[in-house]
C-alpha cells in the first residue's frame, strides 16, 4: 500500500483537491487496506471518489457494477479527463468496442471498468474475470439489491457471489440514499467481511428547501425559471401529459426546455437529455424516469410539481441539484388537492401490503409538506438522523419565509357556506360564494341569497384555497370520494363555527419588491468573467464530445473568477484542477483570464463584484 503522503499527492495531482470530504479519507484507507466497505452517502458527498482514488492507486482493475447504463459514458469520460485509464462495457457499444474494451481487461491497462449487473451475472463474463487481477469490487446503488429498497433490481441479487468468486478482492458497496432497514438488508444479501460501515450525514448544507402553496402552477413554474436564468434545472411531474404541457408551456414562453418521459422514443429520450447535459437546454420537465442517469454537477434547482411517491424518492429526487456543492433550491408545489389523484393510483395497487406501505409513503409526504417545523429536520429524522440545530438556517420554515396567521373567523364563514349548502358542493363553488362570484351555477342555485354570499370578496381565491386546504389537514372537514368531490363537516367544524376552537395556518410571506434572485454562492466572484469562461468550456466540450461539467466544474470557474489564477502554480490552487487537467485546458483558460484581466482594468475590481 502507499504512503499517507502518497495519498494526498494522489488526491491533488489527479482529482485538484487539497483535503478530503468527510468520511472520504477513512473509506479509501480501508479500501486501500483490503477491507470491505458499506457506505451511505448522500448524492453529492463524493462516492466516486471513494472507489477512483484507489483505482489509481492499487494495483489491477477495480470493477465498478452500476444500474446506469446511460451514466457509465459520463462518469468514464469524467474518469479519462482526470488521466485514470477507464471504459465501460456494456449493450451500448457495438460488438467491435466491446471486443476492444475487454482486450484492454486484459492487458491489465485498465484502472477502471464500470459493467452492468446484468453482464456480471453471465457466466462468460465471471470466467474473463477470472484471468484478470481485480484490485476492487464496487457496487454502485447498493439499495438496489433490497426488495425494501425504492429501486429494487432482481438482477442485482447475483452480487451476492461478489465475496466467493473473489475472496482476495476487498469489495465496497455504496448507495446515496436507505434507511436503517435497507442498510441491514443490503449488508445480510451481500454478505461482506467485516466490512467498514458508514453511514454519512444526509444532510446536504447546500440545499435549501421551500413548500409553496400549488395555486395556478403554470405562472408558478414561469417564475421559477425566471428566477434562474441560465442555470440548469429539473421539473418533476407525475404524468407524461403533464409533462408534456408544461415544457410546452415553457417553450412558448422562450424558456429552452425539454419533456422526458418513458412515453417518448428511445431517439427522443437521448437527444433531450443529452441536451440538458450538455447546456443546450436549461429546464428538463420530467417523470421520476429521469434522474438517475445523469451526472450533470451544476443543477441549481429542482422542482416538485406533484406530489412525490415517498419521503426516500423526494430526497433522491432533490440530491440531483447541487451535486458540485454550490447552493441550490428544491422547492415543492403541494395543496391538499394533490391527494386524491395520488391515492387514485395507489387504490389500484392489488398487493394489501403493497398498497399499505404506499399509503404510509403518501401519508409521510404530505405531512412534510404541510409541517410547521424545519424540513431539513423532518427529512433528517426520516433516516434516523438528529440536526443538532434547532434553526437549519436553509429552509422557508426556519427562514421565516412563512408566518402564521388566525384564519378562524373565515374558517367559519366557509363552514358556514358548506353547511347552508348542505353540504353538495365543492370547494370551487364554495369559495365563489364567499368571494361574490356571478358565475350563472352559483346564481341558478339561489346561493347569491345565503347569509355568507360575498362576506370574503376581500380576499383573493388563492387565500380562501389555502383555507380550504388547512381545513382539510386539520381534518376539520373532509372531501367526498369519487366522481363529485363535496366538502362536508367533521365532528370538529361545530368547535370551529361555535368559536370554541381556533383555526391558524402557515402562509407565505407576501413578496415584496422584485422576485427573488437566484440562489447566493460563497464568497465574491465576476460573474462577467464566469460567464465567459462557461463559454469556453462549452466550445471545448462540444470539439471534444463530453458534458461541458467534465471539463471543468462550476465550482472551478467559480474559483477562477475569484482568484484570477495568472500561472500555472495558481491554477493548480483552484477546485478541481489536477495535474492532467492543467495540462489539457489550463493554458487557453489562463490565456482567457488574462487577456479579460487586462482589457478590464486588473483583478482589484473585478473581484469585488458578488453574485
Amino acid at each position: 500500500m502507499n504512503s499517507g503522503s502518497s495519498l494526498f499527492d494522489t488526491l491533488h495531482s489527479v482529482f485538484g483537491f487539497g483535503e478530503f470530504r468527510p468520511n472520504q479519507e477513512e473509506i479509501v484507507r480501508a479500501i486501500l487496506e483490503g477491507r470491505d466497505v458499506f457506505a451511505v452517502m448522500p448524492t453529492g458527498g463524493g462516492k466516486s471518489l471513494c472507489y477512483q482514488l484507489p483505482a489509481v492507486m492499487l494495483e489491477g482493475t477495480c470493477m465498478v457494477v452500476s444500474p446506469l447504463i446511460a451514466l457509465m459514458k459520463d462518469q468514464v469520460d469524467g474518469a479519462r479527463a482526470n488521466g485514470i485509464r477507464a471504459a465501460y462495457l456494456n449493450s451500448s457499444l457495438p460488438p467491435q468496442e466491446q471486443s476492444a474494451v475487454i482486450a484492454e481487461l486484459r492487458s491489465g491497462a485498465l484502472d477502471l471498468l464500470y459493467v452492468a449487473p446484468e453482464r456480471f451475472s453471465q457466466e462468460q463474463f465471471r470466467g474473463l474475470l477470472n484471468g484478470v487481477k481485480l484490485s476492487l469490487a464496487v457496487i454502485d446503488e447498493a439499495h438496489c439489491i433490497s426488495e425494501w429498497g425504492h429501486d429494487f433490481r432482481p438482477d442485482y441479487l447475483s452480487l451476492s457471489a461478489l465475496v466467493e468468486l473473489f475472496p482476495a478482492v476487498p469489495v465496497a458497496a455504496f448507495t446515496a440514499t436507505a434507511t436503517h432497514r435497507v442498510q441491514d438488508d443490503i449488508l445480510k444479501r451481500l454478505s461482506l467481511r467485516n466490512p467498514l460501515v458508514v453511514r454519512a450525514s444526509f444532510n446536504r448544507p447546500n440545499l435549501t428547501y421551500e413548500v409553496r402553496f400549488k395555486d395556478r402552477p403554470n405562472e408558478q413554474l414561469t417564475d421559477i425559471v425566471g428566477e434562474h436564468p441560465k442555470q440548469a434545472g429539473i421539473i418533476y411531474r407525475t404524468s407524461r401529459k403533464s409533462v408534456n404541457d408544461t415544457a410546452a408551456m415553457l417553450q412558448s414562453r422562450g424558456f429552452r426546455a425539454l419533456p422526458y418521459h418513458a412515453g417518448l422514443t428511445d431517439e427522443e429520450r437521448k437527444h433531450n437529455q443529452e441536451a440538458f447535459i450538455r447546456d443546450e437546454a436549461d429546464v428538463i420537465v420530467a417523470t421520476i424516469a429521469f434522474g438517475m442517469g445523469i451526472d450533470k454537477s451544476n443543477i441549481r434547482y429542482v422542482v416538485h410539481a406533484d406530489l412525490p411517491r415517498s419521503l426516500e424518492n423526494y430526497y433522491q429526487e432533490t440530491g440531483r441539484a447541487g451535486r458540485d456543492g454550490e447552493p441550490s433550491e428544491c422547492i415543492m408545489l403541494f395543496s391538499q388537492g394533490d391527494i386524491p389523484k395520488v391515492r387514485f393510483f395507489i387504490d389500484t395497487i392489488i398487493d394489501e401490503g403493497e398498497r399499505q406501505r404506499a399509503l404510509d409513503a403518501l401519508s409521510r409526504v404530505a405531512s412534510f409538506a404541510s409541517t410547521t417545523v424545519c424540513r431539513r429536520r423532518t427529512l433528517l429524522e426520516y433516516f434516523g438522523e438528529t440536526l443538532p440545530d434547532e434553526n437549519c438556517g436553509s429552509c422557508d420554515v426556519c427562514l421565516g419565509k412563512r408566518e402564521t396567521v388566525d384564519c378562524s373567523t373565515e374558517a367559519q364563514m366557509l363552514l358556514s357556506a358548506i353547511a347552508r349548502t348542505d353540504q353538495r358542493f365543492g370547494a370551487t363553488h364554495i369559495i365563489d360564494i364567499v368571494t361574490g362570484s356571478r358565475n350563472r351555477k352559483l346564481l341558478e342555485s339561489g346561493h347569491d341569497q345565503i347569509k355568507t354570499y360575498g362576506v370574503g370578496k376581500g380576499k383573493s381565491k388563492t387565500f380562501w384555497r389555502q383555507v380550504v386546504d388547512e381545513l382539510l389537514a386539520q381534518k376539520i372537514i373532509a372531501k367526498a370520494e369519487g366522481l363529485y368531490p363535496t366538502l362536508y363537516l367533521l365532528p370538529r367544524a361545530l368547535e370551529v363555527l361555535k368559536g370554541e376552537t381556533s383555526v391558524t395556518m402557515l402562509r407565505l410571506k407576501e413578496r415584496t419588491g422584485k422576485k427573488n434572485a437566484p440562489a447566493a454562492h460563497d464568497g465574491a466572484y465576476d460573474r462577467t468573467l464566469f460567464e465567459q469562461l462557461r463559454t469556453l468550456r462549452k466550445e471545448l466540450a462540444d470539439r471534444e464530445n463530453v458534458p461541458p461539467y467534465i471539463i471543468f466544474s462550476d465550482r472551478s470557474l467559480r474559483d477562477m473568477a475569484t482568484i484570477f489564477p495568472e500561472d500555472e502554480e495558481s491554477m493548480l490552487t483552484v477546485s478541481g484542477v489536477g495535474k492532467v487537467k492543467l495540462e489539457r485546458y489550463g493554458e487557453v483558460f489562463l490565456d482567457m483570464i488574462r487577456t479579460y484581466t487586462r482589457l478590464d482594468g486588473g483583478t482589484e475590481k473585478n473581484s469585488k463584484e458578488t453574485d
